[in-house]
Parts: structure tokens; C-alpha cells; sequence
């Protein structure tokens, strides 16, 4: 077969950005978002895709001028060499992602246990989120390509489910649940937005598909916007559905797994028990392929010099040590903090991350051809709703901060240990 029949077309990009955003997120934070931002829920969904889709621009950009790089690594150590700055947030990208591994494995946990008595699910809970791991790290070990290969299958259904919900609840709506006087304020509801951006984060693996796509050129960036934008338009009506039949009150007490919950007014018990499989394989597939994401991942930063080097070892020809350690933190993190303070976290990470990325395409603005304002944009907009995020947990969940300074205090901690400590050579590739 010839390079260009294995070249990806428009719609395969489109899907692994759909496939990649559409995962465990939002199974996992819908309830959250209207725990925090009440009616406005739609709101913040937008809020959260603006800033996702002005990222996706950087992305896209950087992308196309480097499409043999491997993302987000590459494009920070490009744009600001091998510094400490660098290398930290390369370390602070690979810990973001366990965090988002833990979400996902929190979210199958709470899925699966709602299928069982109320006096048991706090068990159950904990035993399925152990049990996913375990399972999706073992298939990772042998190999094992069943799930790979069925992963367009498993998008499909996710998304045919979430449709179905959102056309089947849209005729039942009662707009009580989301009028104006539901609402928070403004700070409120961006703070609820940027909780809830860690569903969005999945569109960065569409750059990642650059040095196989089609055109790319043309390709990657039509399909980084199609992807972003679908989304946003079906997480909104998401929100929409589900305030519409089912009092803030009732969400918030099902916040874990909200979305199975708010199908049940207008799907009846089948409703309930169609979402719940429908998260439970969205999020065993998404940690099955984050998994093998973050193993490669940790690999190429052990090999750039800003890991340890246990993590580039391969044993059987495969880095293992870095899927069994990224295997064992999602573990922990996973089994000792709530969704609220993994969510938090984790989107947290990701705009420190993205707004390093837009800052990268200003550098490289010559490379990249891309209009300076825009990413700059991206940068006010991923800091502010930073703040706004921080500002708001401070007031809500004081102790969550220190989580996320942990977070980011270990990804400087480790990069100044291998820098300075064990005298570790940062290598630019």
C-alpha cells in the first residue's frame, strides 16, 4: 500500500479529536458543572470550548509547520529550548495526564457502582476503579490490540448514545432549569467552565496525527475546528437536556454519575442503565488509550533528559516502566481524592499547558505563519480562567489548592532533581 492511501483523510482527524474530547470527561464532570455553576451550566461549557477552540489555532498552526514532531513536548522545547521552564512543563503535561487517567477511572468507578444498592456503592466504587486500571494496564503489558481496534466502534456508540439523549430529552425540556435566575455570577460561571475543560482536552491528539494525515496543511486545521466545534455544540445541548428535566438539586446529589441520572425523566430505567454501559466503555477505552499515550509520552521526556531514566528502559522491547509507574499513581489518585479536587486539578494543568503552547506560537509565530493576536488571546484567556478557577476553589474547597500546588510544585521538583541533582543532559530532538 502506497503512503498515500495510509495518509489519514479529513473525517479519520476528525474522529480521533471527537474520540479523544468525547471520552470519560464528560461522564465524569457534568454533574460538577452544575454543581458549580447552576443553570449557567451552558455557559461555562461555551466558556471552556472558546478557549479550547482559540487553543486549537496554536495547534493547529504548530502542527502544520512541524508535523514530525510529538506534540506538545516538541513544540515547548522548539519554541523555548531546554530550560528549566521547559522542562518542568513537559513534566507537569506527563502528571496532568495521570490526573486525567485518574478522572476517567473515577468516572467508571461511579458508573459502575450506581448500578448497585446506595449501602454498597461506596465498595463497589473503589473496587471498579482498581479493577479498570489493573485490566486496561495488563492489555497495555501483552499488547493486546482488541481494544485498539474496536476504539472506532466504541466512539461510534458513545456518540450515538449522547446523541439519542440529546434529541429523545430535548422534547421534554422545561426551561425553568436553566432561566436567568438560576444562574451564578460571572466569576462563578467561569470557574465552573474551567473545572469542566478537562472534557476538552482530546483535541490535542489531532496534532499529533499531522506526519500521518492528508494535506495536513489543509487537513489538520479544518479538522481541529470541525472536531472543537461539534463538541461544543453537543456538550452544550448536553446541558441544556439535562437541566431540563432534572432539578439542580437531584444533580447535584448524583453529581458522580449525573448524566445516567438525567436520562432517566424521558428514558425511563432503560435510560439509566444505557448511559451507564455507555460510560463505563467510553472511560475503559479512553484509559486504555490514554494509558498508551502517557506511556509513550513519559518515554520521549526520560529521553529528552526530563525524567527519570527508569522511565526509558523497555523491557520486551516496550517501556513498561513507565506505563506500571503512570499505572500505579492513577491508583492512588484515583482511590484517595474525590471528582471534584481530580477535575479541578487536572483542568487546572491543561491551561498551564495550553497557555505555554500559545505562547510557543507567538515565538515560532514566524514558522507557524500565524496571526500573533489570536494566541495571544489564548494566553490572557487560559491565565485568567486560571484565576478564576483558583480564586473560586480558594473560596469553595480551600484545601484542593494545595492539591494543585503539589501538582505543580512535584513537576519543578522533579526537573530541578534530574537538571541539577543527578546532572541529567536535556536533549533537544
Amino acid at each position: 500500500m502506497t503512503a498515500e492511501k495510509k495518509a489519514l483523510g479529513f473525517w479519520p482527524v476528525v474522529a480521533i479529536g471527537v474520540g479523544g474530547m468525547v471520552g470519560g470527561g464528560i461522564f465524569a464532570v457534568l454533574g460538577l458543572a452544575v454543581q458549580m455553576a447552576g443553570g449557567a451550566t451552558p455557559i461555562a461549557f461555551a466558556v471552556a470550548g472558546v478557549i479550547a477552540l482559540i487553543t486549537a489555532y496554536s495547534y493547529a498552526r504548530l502542527a502544520v509547520a512541524y508535523p514530525h514532531g510529538v506534540g506538545t513536548v516538541a513544540y515547548l522545547d522548539r519554541a523555548f529550548g531546554a530550560g528549566y521552564f521547559t522542562g518542568s512543563a513537559n513534566v507537569l503535561l506527563w502528571l496532568s495526564y495521570i490526573v486525567t487517567l485518574s478522572l476517567y477511572a473515577y468516572a467508571f468507578g461511579s458508573y459502575g457502582a450506581s448500578l448497585f444498592s446506595a449501602s454498597t456503592q461506596p465498595l463497589f466504587k473503589h473496587v471498579f476503579i482498581s479493577a479498570v486500571v489493573i485490566l486496561m494496564t495488563s492489555l497495555n503489558v501483552m499488547g493486546a490490540q482488541v481494544i485498539g481496534n474496536a476504539e472506532v466502534w466504541i466512539v461510534a456508540f458513545k456518540i450515538a448514545i449522547l446523541s439519542v439523549f440529546a434529541v429523545a430529552g430535548i422534547w421534554s425540556i422545561n426551561s425553568a432549569g436553566f432561566a436567568p435566575a438560576t444562574w451564578v455570577g460571572a466569576r462563578q460561571i467561569v470557574a465552573g467552565g474551567m473545572v469542566i475543560f478537562v472534557a476538552y482536552e482530546g483535541f490535542e491528539l489531532i496534532a499529533n496525527a499531522a506526519g500521518d494525515a492528508k494535506d495536513a496543511a489543509r487537513t489538520i486545521p479544518r479538522a481541529l475546528f470541525a472536531a472543537v466545534g461539534f463538541v461544543i455544540f453537543l456538550y452544550i445541548v448536553i446541558a441544556f437536556v439535562t437541566l431540563g428535566n432534572l432539578p439542580v438539586a437531584k444533580i447535584v446529589a448524583a453529581k458522580d454519575y449525573a448524566l445516567a441520572v438525567a436520562a432517566e425523566p424521558f428514558l425511563g430505567k432503560p435510560g439509566y442503565a444505557l448511559i451507564a454501559i455507555a460510560a463505563l466503555a467510553s472511560t475503559a477505552s479512553a484509559i486504555n488509550a490514554t494509558l498508551y499515550g502517557v506511556t509513550r509520552m513519559s518515554y520521549i521526556i526520560a529521553k529528552d533528559g526530563e525524567l527519570p531514566a527508569i522511565l526509558e528502559k523497555k523491557i520486551w522491547r516496550k517501556p513498561l516502566a513507565g506505563l506500571l509507574i503512570s499505572a500505579a499513581l492513577t491508583l492512588a489518585i484515583a482511590n484517595l481524592f474525590d471528582l471534584s479536587r481530580i477535575a479541578t486539578v487536572g483542568s487546572a494543568g491543561f491551561l498551564i499547558i495550553f497557555a505555554a503552547v500559545n505562547a510557543a506560537n507567538i515565538r515560532l509565530r514566524k514558522d507557524t505563519r500565524s496571526t500573533p493576536w489570536l494566541p495571544a488571546l489564548g494566553v490572557i484567556l487560559c491565565l485568567g480562567a486560571l484565576g478564576a478557577l483558583i480564586w473560586e476553589t480558594a473560596k469553595l474547597e480551600p484545601r484542593t489548592l494545595w492539591v494543585l500546588v503539589g501538582l505543580v510544585g512535584s513537576a519543578f521538583a522533579i526537573e530541578a532533581a534530574y537538571r541539577w541533582g543527578k546532572g541529567r543532559k536535556i536533549i533537544i530532538r
